[in-house]
């Protein structure tokens, strides 16, 4: 039952994530999606699931601190 809710919490928080207007608001909720994905993934004891939301954690969460690009007017 808590390894169901685990995927089903993040499964809403990626659902959230498409709902956010900030791109760096977007990429800390997939983060923290992720997370949740990465625990769901070695309670289930699924390799790819775990290393694909390590990558997907770090990626997201690392660029959600970027700057904001400057976009340069024609």
């Amino acid at each position: 039952m808590l390894i169901d809710s685990l995927g089903w919490m993040a499964t809403a928080l990626v659902v959230v994530s498409y709902l956010t207007r900030h791109p760096a608001m977007l990429r800390r909720i997939q983060g923290v999606s992720a997370c949740l994905w990465l625990a769901y993934g070695v309670a289930i004891h699924s390799g790819p699931v775990i290393v694909a939301n390590i990558i997907v954690a770090a990626a997201a969460t690392l660029t959600s601190f970027r700057p904001p690009a400057i976009r340069q007017q024609a």
